[in-house]
């Protein structure tokens, strides 16, 4: 799991006035709300700071939001604005929480999970067509998995795959033949196409598209899958009928669960009567992945790229990977968690910084959350004061609860 990058945590219409929203990404609990003000959305830690119940439990009062435990008020960038058991006190410095920066886009609200200044953030995905209302017709969907999103991912760009998952649905097994891929790459993205074997159509598909001669001689299917760092995925199908495309995001829950939202557009049947048949066909695939998917071992993708064998129908999973691995080497990666209860259950809470940790530099020690750090810095830090190098950071004085202003 990575954090700076833009998140798709869920659809525009389903976040409403009034209703705070819980949703859950790489492990942190979020509380997403609009604020009646102006209908803008705010995303921040679900987490209070004095005794960590949950914001989206809470209420909305103005454009803040008010813990249901102590009714403590958090303005929208995060900071508490009203303590009132003592009205009459300041406001401890560190009774903040990290709120980050939202944009919404595409049918979906993104949340940038990370600290980067705006100028050197990843893109949010190019979704341009979700915005055509005129050539395409929308259906969205959520779908939950127990399993990893980059296994996931990976199945959703693997095309070599179709005619054995979903032989029938958009798969030939008859001919499972992968050719050279078209190949167009950014250091956030890939899209690899190619042209396949389409199935003898059924259903009404059939009735509209009645066989005529050899299916193994029918006319190439145009195929493209893309995917988008670190979790956005597209397939685009043009079919006899028109053209098919299919958005989804794999939020990562945590490493083991993902919720898949989707956006599958068609610039045929555009009538609201065909949007459940619509519906249950990317649900069909999806149940077809999932039977193959949650069997894969190891549920985690290896780290080196020689743990698993590779051919050349592999090109797109294979430069993720890489990509993947220079995240890894970057410090992006989110490995391990801050804030861990004691006892038997040790239930433990993620904390992403946010962008005003590094944009108001007077704050830098007012965050009493730590953020997570992955495997690879802790290490690092390690040595380094192993040899003197560095001095601790996190000292009693920094970790300590504010008690009085």
């Amino acid at each position: 799991m990575f954090k700076n990058f833009w998140y798709g945590v869920e659809f525009s219409s389903d976040v409403v006035v009034g209703s705070p929203k819980k949703v859950k990404v790489l492990g942190q609990q979020l509380v997403i709300y609009r604020k009646p003000s102006d209908g803008t959305v705010v995303a921040m830690s679900d987490l209070c700071v004095h005794r960590g119940a949950a914001l989206s439990s809470g209420t909305i009062k103005g454009d803040c939001i008010v813990c249901p435990y102590h009714g403590w008020e958090y303005s929208p960038d995060g900071q508490v604005q009203k303590i009132p058991a003592h009205p009459e006190k300041g406001i401890p410095r560190k009774a903040r929480i990290d709120a980050y920066p939202v944009v919404e886009k595409h049918l979906m609200i993104w949340v940038y999970l990370g600290d980067l200044p705006e100028e050197e953030r990843p893109p949010i995905p190019d979704w341009s067509a979700v915005d055509d209302t005129e050539k395409y017709r929308a259906v969205t969907g959520s779908f939950l998995w127990k399993s990893n999103y980059e296994r996931i991912l990976e199945n959703g760009v693997d095309i070599a795959h179709t005619p054995f998952v979903h032989a029938g649905s958009f798969g030939n097994p008859d001919k499972p033949e992968v050719p050279d891929f078209e190949v167009e790459t950014s250091p956030w993205h890939c899209k690899a196409s190619v042209k396949l074997n389409p199935p003898k159509p059924s259903g009404i598909w059939g009735k509209l598209n009645p066989e005529k001669g050899d299916l193994l001689n029918r006319p190439l299917v145009p195929v493209s899958t893309t995917w988008w760092l670190p979790n956005a995925i597209l397939l685009e199908v043009d079919l006899p009928l028109g053209e098919l495309k299919i958005f989804d995001v794999n939020i990562p829950i945590d490493e083991e669960t993902t919720l898949v939202k989707f956006i599958a557009l068609r610039t045929f049947f555009k009538g609201k009567w065909a949007d459940r048949d619509a519906r249950r066909r990317v649900f069909k695939v999806l149940y077809q992945d999932e039977a193959v998917v949650d069997t894969v071992r190891p549920e985690l993708l290896p780290y080196d790229l020689s743990d698993e064998l590779h051919v050349k129908s592999d090109y797109n999973q294979v430069l993720y990977r890489r990509r993947r691995q220079e995240l890894i080497q970057m410090g992006w990666s989110v490995e391990g968690n801050t804030i861990v209860g004691e006892g038997p259950a040790r239930v433990e809470a993620t904390v992403i910084p946010s962008p005003t940790r590094k944009d108001v530099p007077e704050l830098a020690s007012a965050w009493n959350f730590k953020e997570v750090r992955s495997k690879a810095l802790k290490a690092g830090l390690k040595e380094r004061e192993a040899l003197g190098d560095v001095a601790r950071t996190d000292t009693d004085a920094d970790t300590g609860a504010e008690v009085d202003a």
